[in-house]
């Protein structure tokens, strides 16, 4: 994770925002804690999403805290500057860099944070933070307010409603601004290329392990971080094990590859799933499921434009795979009553979409007051419909084992919609040709 100073006002202002909006009350969230991998070795850090948005500060072990009201201020808690310890471990910013660097208003050592807050919470009508993320924390906190109630008799009060702060920071967070637009477009442009090294480097014999090395490589090389989520690599019928991860068997000749792979850069996130053929070239039988998939995706992506409900999109897709699922003689029927009855689900079993941003499945709810929401300008989605055609009753043996699906990153426009991930091949024309040219090398 960079640790270099991000745009110091950007997060000010951000944190700003969200102050105007609580009106009045404090509001701390932390960042997540390291994780132990094995005995002394650790996962790579990644912040909590909700704290790198209003902050953009990578180092563990810190805390935001803003207090909203007539005199607003915004506080950092950090790990101490020690040389000795950046030796080993790198550099740390400590309180004082970190409070200019960072655009805050104070800055202290993390050790001072049971100490402090108690201090903060006094006579403040609400304190929001994220309820139930994680009990230990939820303890800590429960430790404050009853060390702000202890002085009572002294005429403090301590807060009398806790509010989680997801409701509030998630509509923040579900409009992406440029600086996000910029860093979801260049993760996606990362993707697009490594999606086009996995079909060039795919052929018979090679395992699906080979291939996630390539698309790992070119994350890497484009400057992201890691993956975004684990990659799924799955030959044959793993493609229809919808979170297939083991990434270990033999690509065969005749089998699909499908490939939902996304690099994260700077924090966000890019989710792209392609399809395509083994040996290069899609069978009939594959190439007739596959034009299904595609058109139920033009379909959805039609539906993504301001004023749209978030479902339009997942309606339209079903409508057209249901009636594919009929072409194909995998079911027969009305195809309203396919559709009313779920038949459908069958070969399809999830949803056609979700948010997209500092997390794969980013912040934001998709109903408000129990209607599914209108899309709006700034917000950015996935669509991803596919068809999962296990072997069994009624099931052609042609269609047996096909597993396909088609996601692309969409971003909502004023006029109507832009797919941040166009850049990876998706036709049937497309694909073959970008597999015949790693075959040419």
């Amino acid at each position: 994770m960079d640790l270099s100073p991000p745009d110091r006002e950007l997060y000010r202002q951000r944190r700003r925002r969200v102050m105007q909006v609580m009106g009045e009350g404090v509001m701390v969230i932390a960042t997540a804690p390291e994780a132990v991998r094995n005995r002394d070795a650790y996962y790579p850090f990644r912040p909590d999403s909700y704290f790198w948005w209003l902050t953009g500060f990578a180092e563990p072990e810190a805390v935001v805290v803003l207090v909203a009201g007539k005199r607003p201020r915004q506080y950092l808690f950090c790990r101490e500057k020690n040389i000795d310890k950046e030796v080993w471990d790198g550099f740390r910013w400590g309180p004082k860099e970190a409070k200019t660097a960072f655009g805050f208003d104070v800055a202290w050592p993390i050790e001072q944070l049971d100490k402090r807050l108690p201090l903060l919470l006094e006579n403040q009508p609400v304190l929001s933070y994220l309820v139930g993320h994680d009990t230990a924390w939820d303890n800590r906190v429960m430790g404050w307010l009853n060390a702000a109630r202890d002085k009572a008799r002294t005429g403090v009060q301590a807060p009398a409603a806790l509010t989680d702060a997801r409701r509030r920071l998630d509509e923040f967070r579900l409009f992406k601004d440029d600086h996000e637009l910029a860093m979801l477009r260049r993760a996606a442009a990362i993707s697009a290329d490594a999606h086009r090294r996995a079909m060039r480097a795919c052929r018979p014999g090679v395992n699906e392990h080979e291939i996630e090395a390539e698309l790992l490589y070119a994350f890497r090389r484009g400057g992201a971080e890691a993956p975004a989520y684990t990659s799924i690599v799955a030959g044959g019928a793993n493609a229809c094990i919808l979170h297939y991860v083991f990434n270990n068997r033999p690509l065969k000749d005749g089998d699909l590859l499908l490939i939902d792979a996304g690099a994260e850069y700077a924090g966000y996130a890019a989710d792209i799933t392609r399809t395509f053929p083994v040996n290069g070239r899609f069978s009939p039988a594959q190439k007739d499921t596959y034009e299904i998939v595609l058109a139920a995706q033009a379909a959805a992506i039609a539906e993504v434009k301001p004023g749209n409900a978030w479902n339009a999109a997942h309606e339209a897709a079903v409508r057209v795979l249901a009636q594919g699922m009929k072409d194909l003689k995998l079911l027969k029927g009305r195809l309203d009553g396919l559709i009313e009855s779920g038949a459908y689900r069958r070969f399809y079993l999830h949803r056609t979409g979700h948010w997209l941003g500092l997390d794969v499945h980013d912040a934001g709810e998709y109903k408000v007051d129990g209607a599914w929401r209108a899309l709006q300008p700034g917000m950015v989605l996935t669509v991803e419909p596919g068809l999962y055609i296990r072997p069994g009753e009624g099931v052609p043996r042609r269609l047996e084992n096909i597993g396909i699906r088609i996601e692309d990153d969409v971003l909502v426009t004023k006029t109507g919609c832009e797919v941040l991930s166009a850049a990876t091949p998706k036709t049937v024309a497309e694909i073959e040709s970008a597999m015949s040219s790693g075959r040419r090398r």
